[in-house]
């Protein structure tokens, strides 16, 4: 049975509990819960953490604290009962434990382990405290610390700041604002000196002066180790003051024995010292604890000869030393005993022992000898404070030890009364005697005795040192052989006070002889009394005695024989009748001196001191001597205070006429001698003299008397010093009138009452008198005056000891009220009587209710006419917050309402004034960095502010009600109104208090919004109906939206646990101001009209505040707003204008959300249905929720780390909706300035100038002046259209769209001419010139373009659901761009198939990307026509101002006929349109009109041939015309590749399923079509003709094999078509190879179109542009094991020969269009990723650039034998060559030829998975076209088709400076990735049994040749990557260079292969013909390659290395390679193969 639990209500989880059970309720450890109930062992309750969630768990969980429970029940609240202190730093703690893991994240490493020490701190602090073990004094040690801990660690963690006291957080509530203000700037304070906390006790104003706390060092000898002496030892330990070079304290004095051991046994772990009384002054010298070493025993230390051993001598050993501000901090912050060890150091000379610590502390190590070892002694130390007392008290342990009390020479700071001490302190300081005839000088030894009067030795009145007990006789230490001795040793003489007068002293000298007996013999003696003979004790002093020559036999006994003589030089003069046959004798030459100093309190060195306290042994000199007292010093007065106090009023009691007047003027010096600060702290002990000690009953009347005469004199006097002297002891001449007429009182039971109170009043009536005096005409009354004021206030506790507190309140009054007011009297008066007002506000008596109804009223007077003229700021605010302080404490007990009514009609309105003058000032200093200092301004600010808070805090209804009530007219109720709405504005905007003063700044808005509520009514009341008045309300509104939109408020920023307390505290403050603002909107009725636009933007800000309520209270104004203007305009453009501008600023300042676009567009489209102008509210609601859609995206796009794609997405989004949708142009502009920057961080800077351009064009050239708008100056319209057209071309002009720069520049040219300014005519000409220049010669690349589809509705709101095409960058290939798309969107799915998506994903709340390439349809045909065109200009139409994209997908209609797939094979075309063409403002544009059209396979058949056809044709007609220079490669790869390809059947597959007689009986419709075809195959047998006739004109010698097996296959290729076509065998008479003709179809063409570059071999690289790319038959599963594989072989001095790249023969099933297939056009654009620098691709990607990196390479890498370098334009690959790498290459990318036929875009998917790397754009350094280079496939993926077995190689442009990265070596044999698909082909979906993923044999290529060759090796052939090592190469594309020879092999799988492999290493390999290496020895290195990594060399079984010999060898122009070079390089591609398959 569950039931209520009574006691168990609290408590912390001990062990985390998973709540497993039904109801259970997860814990964590640490958590705490709340306890509603229990049973059975369990609990049911809640976490604090989560309140809203109850469950159960076990009660052995939970340890129970005690708590305290109220409002029991169902809503009950408990809180620990347990200190505050803990309970603090227990949320604290859970509070940063969270925000501390944070920082590890953010990597704040140093704060993060600051932290967490702190954190340990914490804890183990918290746990002193809960122990209960410590004393109080502890306690608060602990707090202490712990509170500044938390406080660092708030402030670092930028959490809001506490507010103590006491350690204690405050509670507001409980406290005025004033004091909140002063608390937060103590706690600011106390965390700003948290680092660097020294106790420094501050004195508070009017706080009674604290006595000083004394310090005392407590020291104990722990061991003196390594103590090697071998004798007895004195140690001697003092303090010692460097700069004053002097002792500071006695000595504490330790015997120690040989061993090092205490010599009294007692004394083990007992020799300790307490060195007491240091002051704080005392703790900041220079000191250091200084040890003595005294050693007892024979004179010399080493030499036993010196001495009879019984005799033991006093001899200086050693010294140590310890600094003590050295350890000082060290000791300040722990609180035990720590150890130090104290090196002791010898010292070198006797005679300079005296200064020896002097010299060790200087370091000057001449003096001193340094211990061998480290041995010392070792001390510990404890730093105490308090007094003795308290020190006992808490240390009772030192004291049981048995400690010796050292004290200072001289007082400690307060000598109290009953301190009784009598010390004389003697040094010995110094002595000079004669030799006496000896050689050697003397060892003397001093001997002193104190002796009494009548001769006796007094016991016991000797002490060396503390710690030790005192003697009857000294004897000092020995100096060696030292006729001057040098002491400086201190002894302390405590002789009893009746022993000193009559006492002497008494010096014997003896010298201690080594020789002899060693005995000490006595040579002479000095003496000196203790006192004079007029009573005055020895002064401090050095004192020279005389010596005495005297011997052995003299006797002592008679002391009197000595005493008659004189003792100095002093005594001498004094006594100078001496008789000179006395026994002793003066020695004339010697002398000896003492310095002595005197500790007592009973004991005087003043004579005039001496004469007052014996005043009556002098009746006739009294008056004389009270007069001299004020010469007496300061220090003998405080010493005898008591005394002469008590003298004095005896005198005075005596005698009270005659000396009356003198004892007061004697008071008054002692009494102002104590205002001294160095006698301050002898107050304390006057004010024990007043209470307890004094006894002067009658002395009142007198005092009374004396004060009153002084200040009636006031007026008369000149020289006023006397009168002011007295003002400035008021205080304690009060102090004995009280308490001296107590005593008369209580001795005559209440006499002469009523005389004293008679007597007071007078006395007042006179100080009124004298501060009502006019004090300008006289300086020192300004002074009295002064000095009063400043007494006045300390009386007051003396008076209400004898009056009520409402007489003295009277007196009080009367007396402030009498002083001038501040017109008449000057500043420092000023300043003094407002000190006065505030130490009277600071006294008890202002404390009394009774008290304050009589004072406030002057005192508010006063203060007002100082606000008034703005004076005293600082003071005013100080005794305001003093008041309000008072009236706070006094409100929670009792009634202040009249007070607070008094304050608000004195203060509130010059407060405002105030408050409004010192916030202008700051401003305007803020701007200015005036005089003062921002700081003081900013304090007296928070001082006024907390001020005017804590008056309205305090002040009701029926305060605001008269406050009101009281305006005489509306007016001055307007300008009230005014001031509070400003100041609380300027509250807000200024932040008075800083961003942590959470609790200040909450408490602040609770007063605002609670004063706005009360004033509201006001303003509706008075300024509503007819008296409407704008301003008020426009600063009602402002205040208002300023109010909700203050960051303390924004509660969704702060923490659950914070976010509570305020909610609990306040509520929401947002909301109450919120319904106020409605309320007051809708009370103004027909004057909102005023307010619109004026508030529109404000209103919207304040309903961007993510606080629904807010939002729903306010939203509704806007339809308000709408209907009012549509009254009164009929529309509501203003509105519409003023909401569109201002959502635009608020939503980039980071305010608003999805959330609030919904809420507004329903909350207002609601409200708009019921109106009539319903239309055109709805459609203006829509279109500004569209914008908020829009801006939000932009928004998140700009703050999160989104790519520059996205963010220029959404620019380009936001700016066409500014311009299309709302046309506010000043926006859009805006924007595209924003777009622009953006595309130039990006480096689009094509995109940068089109986006430019948009502004450009809506400028005209005229001269209309333009004002100044975002970084443009003001200057006329052409000159800003000018200064942009000249931006935009020089970014087109960085973009290299040079074309796109021309027009401009021609625009710029006709503007210069009309106004003929021919200087930038010129320029611009020749800006233009050089344009053309750079489009001929510079290298450009072309992009790739790809389509994406966003699908799914998390994506942002402009991509939703859409799809684009995007211009890839440069070198970015598919995967790359897909990967770049994938981690731009990492939530998205990429979509595995082309197909358009259905509505389940469009609807989704999901994100899926759709990617893959297009081809690029130029608009521009007729330039891509022109044969003469460059390709350089052509490329550039290819792939620019591109609208329409298309890609192909190839399928089967009806049955697949197995043996010809031809037959079925259609193409489904897509052509996508564009919103705008390609490049534009942004790099992808949206996709607006799809078409799908179907290529039959006819159709198809026929537009591969024509292509393929024209293509030839280019590619001759370049030849022929030259253009193409030297290096025929490229002409025999292509011709090869169109005639090998007829022969194994590519043509024929065409024929047989075209030319079949069921096929053209079936389709009739077709016979055109057929008969187009066959032309077009007569045209190709033609053209190839011709093109074998130039091949033959520009053979190399070397390559004339090739040239015959072209010719053979050519008559072959035309005998399978005779039967077809007949009349081919009388084509060209090429084919004998004789004659080259041109024929006339040739001749027609101009330079070699790119677009009519279509040949291609099937296993070679040359796939063009125009091929089939779909499977045909010719790529069929037939292909043969060897001819599955391309293996291009070439040799490195021939990069050019074509034929080594077909040692391999085609299987006869291929036709001769076969060589068309082998990549899909769609990969033509596609570089590879890496080509560009791309980082990472999917493995599926790799296997092609793990293959480049396999290749050992010679030169660079390995370059194609068809693309040598002589074919470069001017260093560019022509651009066939790109088509021709990127159809091995690249990914499934439509082609850009507009004339393909549909089927050469079947492609599948995956062929850019193992594409070789070259670049389609710059030639690539690392495909270069060194021969030796061998390339073989690897293992294609599975989703290949056939057509992709052949690799190609990019013969690359050389530009050594401009190197892109090698590609990264990457394993071949890794799990692919699924691709996105390349192209909407799909690799299944229409290739019959030829498709690799239909086939066995697709994939065998690459595994059939590897086995026939190495399929047996048990180990890989080596090979050697040494990519770095590539000597630089210049590449000659002018000449012609010839070729060597070399024999061909048509077969890989001839024996010679393998022969060759076994018998040779591979040889060295000359350069490529086009090559011209630099003849050094030493080639310089190539640019670094970013990706390139090594291979490690791997050895093959003979374990031989196979290098690259000649790499580093010079080649030259024309170099023969050996025959076999042939067989090596078909090795070399076997190895190289057999490698990848491996």
């Amino acid at each position: 049975m569950w039931s209520p639990t009574e006691e168990e209500k609290y408590g912390v989880v001990i062990c985390s509990f998973r709540g497993t059970v039904p109801q259970g309720l997860v814990l964590e450890l640490g958590e705490t819960v709340q306890i509603l109930e229990k049973c059975e062992g369990w609990y049911r309750g809640v976490s604090i953490k989560k309140p809203s969630v109850k469950g159960i768990f076990p009660a052995n969980y939970i340890h129970l604290k005690k708590a305290i429970v109220s409002n029991r029940g169902q809503y009950e609240t408990v809180v620990p009962l347990e200190d505050s202190v803990v309970t603090e730093v227990t949320a604290t703690l859970q509070e940063w434990a969270v925000l501390w893991k944070q920082l590890y994240v953010k990597h704040k490493v140093d704060l993060f382990y600051k932290l967490r020490h702190v954190m340990n701190e914490l804890i183990d602090l918290r746990r002193q405290l809960l122990s209960g073990h410590l004393t109080q004094d502890q306690v608060r040690e602990v707090k202490r610390h712990l509170t500044v801990r938390l406080d660092w660690g708030n402030e670092h963690l930028g959490l809001d700041l506490v507010p103590r006291k006491d350690f204690e957080v405050v509670d507001s509530d409980q406290i005025s604002v004033s004091d909140l203000y002063k608390m937060h700037l103590s706690s600011r304070h106390s965390v700003q000196q948290s680092t660097s906390q020294v106790d420094t006790i501050r004195q508070r104003h009017g706080e009674a002066c604290r006595m000083p706390v004394p310090h005392h060092f407590f020291l104990s000898l722990k061991s003196f180790t390594y103590n090697t002496i071998g004798e007895d030892t004195d140690v001697f330990f003092s303090l010692y003051d460097v700069r004053e070079g002097k002792q500071i304290s006695e000595r504490f004095m330790v015997r120690l024995n040989k061993n090092g051991g205490p010599r009294n046994p007692e004394k083990i772990d007992r020799m300790c010292a307490l060195f007491t009384d240091l002051s704080s002054k005392d703790m900041k010298r220079d000191l250091y604890i200084v040890a003595h070493v005294i050693r007892i025993g024979r004179m010399l230390l080493n030499d036993s000869k010196k001495g009879p051993p019984h005799l033991h001598y006093r001899r200086p050993y050693g010294c140590a030393v310890l600094s003590v501000m050295d350890v000082l901090q060290s000791l300040s912050e722990i609180k035990e005993e720590k150890d130090f060890v104290l090196k002791v150091y010898t010292c070198t000379n006797e005679n300079e022992w005296c200064q020896i610590h002097e010299n060790i502390i200087r370091k000057s190590s001449t003096k001193y000898t340094a211990p061998s070892s480290n041995y010392g002694l070792i001390i510990s130390l404890q730093l105490l404070r308090g007094d003795m007392e308290q020190i006992r008290r808490e240390n009772p342990m030192i004291f049981n030890r048995g400690v010796s009390v050292t004290r200072k020479l001289g007082f400690p700071d307060v000598i109290m009364p009953g301190d009784i001490r009598n010390d004389l302190y003697l040094t010995l300081e110094k002595g000079d005697f004669e030799r006496g005839g000896k050689s050697v000088q003397k060892n003397i030894e001093v001997t002193m005795y104190v002796l009494y009067a009548d001769g006796e030795i007094l016991k016991d009145c000797i002490s060396l040192g503390s710690g030790e007990p005192s003697r009857s006789a000294y004897h000092s230490f020995v100096l060696y052989h030292n006729n001057s001795p040098r002491w400086g040793e201190i002894i302390k003489l405590p002789i009893p006070i009746d022993r000193f007068r009559g006492s002497h002293l008494r010096f014997e000298f003896r010298h201690c002889s080594t020789k002899d007996k060693g005995e000490k013999k006595l040579f002479g003696f000095a003496f000196t009394p203790l006192m004079r003979d007029d009573g005055t004790t020895l002064s401090d002093d050095i004192h020279e005695l005389y010596v005495y020559k005297c011997d052995e036999n003299s006797t002592f006994n008679n002391h009197a024989l000595y005493l008659g003589l004189p003792c100095c030089k002093e005594d001498y003069n004094g006594c100078p009748n001496i008789p000179s046959s006395l026994i002793f004798q003066r020695s004339t030459k010697e002398t000896f001196s003492v310095s002595t100093q005197l500790s007592s309190t009973k004991l005087t060195q003043n004579v005039d001191l001496l004469a007052l306290l014996k005043w009556k042994a002098y009746p006739d000199r009294v008056m004389d001597i009270l007069g001299r007292l004020r010469h007496v010093s300061g220090e003998e007065i405080v010493k005898f205070l008591q005394d002469i106090l008590d003298t004095l009023f005896v005198v005075l009691d005596d005698n009270t006429e005659k000396y009356g007047l003198l004892v007061f003027q004697s008071l008054v010096f002692i009494i102002n001698l104590l205002r001294d600060s160095k006698y301050f702290h002898f107050r304390p002990v006057m004010d024990t003299y007043i209470q307890k000690h004094f006894a002067g009953a009658l002395a009142y009347k007198e005092l009374i008397r004396c004060l009153k005469w002084y200040m009636d004199r006031s007026a008369e006097l000149v020289r006023q010093d006397h009168i002011q002297e007295a003002m400035r002891a008021l205080e304690y001449l009060f102090k004995f009138i009280v308490q001296s007429r107590i005593l008369y009182s209580r001795a005559t039971c209440g006499m002469e009452e009523e005389q004293f109170r008679s007597s007071i009043q007078e006395l007042f009536q006179s100080i009124r008198f004298v501060l009502s005096l006019d004090s300008r005409s006289s300086e020192t009354l300004i002074f009295t005056q002064a000095a009063l004021l400043n007494s006045f206030p300390a009386i007051f506790d003396e008076l209400l000891q004898m009056f009520t507190v409402q007489e003295v309140a009277e007196f009080v009054r009367g007396t402030l009220g009498s002083m001038p007011s501040t017109v008449h009297i000057g500043q420092s008066m000023d300043v003094v009587k407002l000190q006065s007002i505030a130490r009277t506000v600071d006294s008890r008596l202002f404390s009394f209710s009774e008290s304050r109804r009589i004072l406030l009223p002057v005192v508010l007077h006063h203060i007002h006419l100082h606000l008034r003229q703005q004076k005293e700021l600082l003071i005013c605010s100080g005794i305001l917050s003093s008041i309000f302080s008072i009236i706070k404490t006094s409100s929670l007990e009792g009634d202040v309402v009249e007070e607070v009514e008094m304050m608000v009609e004195s203060l509130l309105d010059v407060l405002l004034q105030t408050l409004l003058t010192i916030m202008s000032k700051s401003q305007s200093q803020e701007a200015v960095r005036g005089q003062r200092c921002p700081q003081c301004t900013a304090e007296i600010t928070g001082e006024y502010v907390s001020c005017l808070l804590s008056l309205l805090r305090q002040m009701s209804d029926t305060h605001f009600q008269h406050l009101l009530d009281n305006f005489q007219s509306k007016d001055e109720l307007k300008e009230f109104l005014l001031k509070i709405f400003c100041v609380f504005r300027n509250l807000m905007k200024m932040s008075v208090f800083p961003r942590d003063w959470m609790v200040m700044r909450l408490l602040t808005s609770n007063i605002i919004v609670t004063t706005v509520q009360y004033l509201s009514s006001a303003l509706h009341k008075n300024f509503t109906e007819t008296d409407f008045d704008f301003k008020v309300w426009n600063s009602y509104f402002s205040l208002a939206v300023l109010f909700i939109n203050q960051p303390s408020l924004q509660l969704e920023n702060a923490t659950p646990p914070k976010r509570k307390k305020i909610l609990d505290k306040y509520g929401d403050m947002r909301v109450m101001m919120a319904y106020e603002l409605f309320s007051m909107w809708q009370n103004l009725g027909e004057h909102k009209i005023h307010f619109i636009p004026g508030m529109i933007g404000p209103f919207l800000g304040v309903t961007l505040v993510p606080q629904p309520e807010v939002r729903n209270i306010m939203i509704p104004i806007f339809h308000d707003m709408m209907d009012w203007e549509q009254r009164k305009n009929g529309n509501f453009k203003q509105v519409e204008a003023e909401l569109i501008d201002k959502l635009d600023s608020l939503v980039s300042e980071g305010k608003g959300d999805e959330n609030y676009r919904e809420l507004f567009s329903l909350l207002l489209l609601e409200k708009i249905e019921q109106e009539t102008w319903r239309e055109t509210g709805i459609s203006f609601v829509t279109s500004v929720t569209r914008l908020m859609e829009r801006l939000l995206d932009y928004r998140d796009c700009m703050k999160g780390d989104e790519t520059e794609n996205k963010k220029i997405g959404c620019t380009v989004n936001l700016m066409n909706f500014y311009k299309s949708e709302i046309n506010k142009e000043e926006m859009y502009i805006r924007y595209i300035h924003k777009l622009c920057d953006m595309h130039l961080q990006a480096e689009n800077y094509t995109e940068a100038a089109f986006t430019l351009l948009l502004y450009c064009e809506l400028l005209q050239w005229e001269d209309r002046p333009l004002r100044e708008f975002l970084h443009y100056p003001s200057q006329s319209e052409w000159q800003r259209k000018e200064g942009l057209c000249r931006k935009i071309i020089h970014y087109f002009n960085k973009g290299k769209s040079w074309e796109f720069g021309i027009p401009l520049c021609r625009e710029l040219a006709i503007q210069y001419e009309s106004l003929y300014d021919y200087q930038s005519l010129s320029w611009i000409r020749k800006m233009e010139a050089t344009y053309y220049d750079n489009i001929m010669e510079q290298q450009r690349l072309e992009p790739e373009f790809f389509r994406v589809g966003f699908y799914g509705r998390k994506f942002p709101f402009f991509l939703r659901n859409k799809e684009y095409v995007c211009r890839g960058h440069d070198y970015e290939r598919l995967e790359a761009f897909q990967q770049r798309m994938l981690s731009e969107f990492p939530q998205a799915i990429a979509m595995q198939h082309p197909n358009h998506p259905d509505d389940s994903i469009l609807q989704c709340d999901a994100q899926y990307l759709q990617i893959y390439a297009v081809t690029p349809i130029p608009d521009n045909i007729d330039v891509l026509q022109m044969d003469r065109v460059p390709d350089r200009i052509k490329s550039f139409y290819r792939v620019n101002n591109i609208r329409k994209f298309r890609y192909d997908r190839p399928f089967h209609k009806g049955p697949k006929d197995k043996e010809n797939e031809f037959k079925s094979l259609w193409i489904e075309r897509t052509t996508l349109t564009l919103t705008h063409s390609l490049p534009g403002i942004s790099r992808w544009f949206e996709v607006e009109r799809r078409e799908l059209v179907e290529v039959s396979p006819l159709e198809n058949a026929i537009q591969v041939v024509e292509n393929k056809n024209q293509e030839l044709r280019t590619l001759i007609s370049q030849y022929q015309h030259k253009q193409m220079h030297g290096n025929i490669n490229l002409l025999s790869m292509c011709l090869n590749g169109v005639i090998d390809a007829a022969v194994n059947g590519g043509i024929a597959r065409y024929q047989e399923a075209f030319f079949d007689k069921d096929y053209i009986t079936k389709h009739p419709g077709d016979a055109e079509k057929i008969t187009q075809l066959k032309e077009l195959m007569q045209e190709q047998v033609h053209v190839l003709g011709v093109g074998l006739a130039v091949h033959e004109k520009f053979v190399h010698p070397e390559m004339r094999p090739l040239h015959k097996k072209l010719i053979d296959q050519f008559q072959m290729m035309r005998s399978s078509l005779y039967h077809e076509l007949p009349g081919l065998d009388k084509l060209s008479p090429a084919c004998s190879g004789s004659s080259t003709p041109r024929s006339n179809v040739l001749v027609s063409h101009g330079p070699m179109s790119p677009e009519s570059i279509k040949l291609v071999h099937r296993h070679s690289p040359l796939n063009m542009l125009g091929s089939v790319r779909h499977s045909s038959s010719s790529l069929s599963s037939h292909t043969s094991s060897e001819t599955g594989n391309l293996v291009i072989l070439t040799d490195s001095s021939v990069g050019e020969t074509a034929e080594d790249m077909y040692h391999m023969q085609a299987s006869p099933s291929t036709s001769s269009l076969s060589s068309t297939h082998s990549a899909p056009s769609q990969m033509i654009n596609s570089a590879p990723s890496s080509a560009r620098g791309s980082p990472s691709l999917p493995d599926k990607y790799r296997h092609s650039r793990e293959m480049m990196m396999l290749l050992p390479a010679h030169r660079d890498r390995p370059s194609s034998a068809m693309y040598p370098a002589a074919i470069m334009e001017n260093g560019q690959p022509p651009n066939f060559q790109r088509a021709l790498i990127q159809q091995m290459i690249g990914p499934c990318k439509p082609c850009s030829d507009p004339n393909l036929s549909v089927a050469e875009k079947a492609v599948p998917a995956a062929p850019s998975s193992w594409s070789l790397d070259s670049g389609s754009r710059e030639a690539l350094p690392f495909l270069s076209a060194h021969a030796g280079s061998v390339l073989a496939p690897p293992v294609p993926p599975r989703s290949l088709s056939h057509g992709h077995y052949s690799l190609h190689f990019d013969a690359f442009h050389h530009q050594l400076s401009d190197a892109p990265p090698a590609l990264p070596a990457r394993t071949l044999r890794k799990s692919p990735l699924h691709p996105i698909p390349a192209s909407p082909t799909s690799p299944q979906s229409g290739l019959d049994g030829s498709n690799s993923t239909l086939s066995g044999s697709a994939s065998s290529g690459v595994s059939s040749l590897s086995e026939s060759n190495f399929g047996h090796s048990s180990e890989p052939p080596p090979r050697t990557d040494t990519m770095d090592s590539v000597p630089s190469q210049a590449w000659n594309t002018d000449e012609d260079l010839e070729t060597p020879y070399l024999p061909v092999r048509y077969s890989l799988s001839e024996p010679d292969v393998l022969e060759s492999l076994k018998s040779q290493p591979c040889r060295s390999h000359s350069a490529p013909t086009g090559v011209i290496p630099q003849d050094t020895m030493d080639p310089p290195a190539l640019p670094p390659k970013p990706y390139h990594s090594r291979l490690p060399n791997m050895e093959n079984e003979e374990g031989m290395m196979i290098e690259d010999d000649d790499k580093h060898r010079p080649l030259h122009r024309k170099v023969s390679q050996p025959v076999s070079a042939g067989k090596e390089e078909q090795a070399r591609v076997a190895w190289e193969h057999g490698i990848s398959e491996q």
